[in-house]
């Protein structure tokens, strides 16, 4: 039988591994386009209005699944700890 603290350590960690991956996504789509805006500065042929636009969508998404993920473990807590 699985304890309850265990069970609790696992969805920590899996939360904490899914914020963590949503942020890398969200690092590299602004790690495209500072590149962009930089090699448009310099007169370079990138879609820097393309970039942007992704680089704030994946942003928001990753805050609003952190949000999210953030959320659902605190109810998996309460529901756990209501059961002890």
């Amino acid at each position: 039988m699985v304890s309850q603290e265990f069970k609790i350590q696992v969805l920590e960690t899996f939360a904490a591994l899914i914020t963590a991956a949503f942020g890398l996504v969200a690092a590299l789509a602004w790690n495209e386009t500072i590149k962009t805006a930089v090699a448009q500065v310099f007169n370079s042929d990138d879609s820097l209005i393309g970039l942007l636009v992704y680089a704030i969508i994946v942003t928001v998404l990753a805050v609003i699944m952190t949000i999210y993920i953030a959320r659902a473990l605190g109810k998996a807590k309460a529901a756990v700890e209501k059961k002890n």
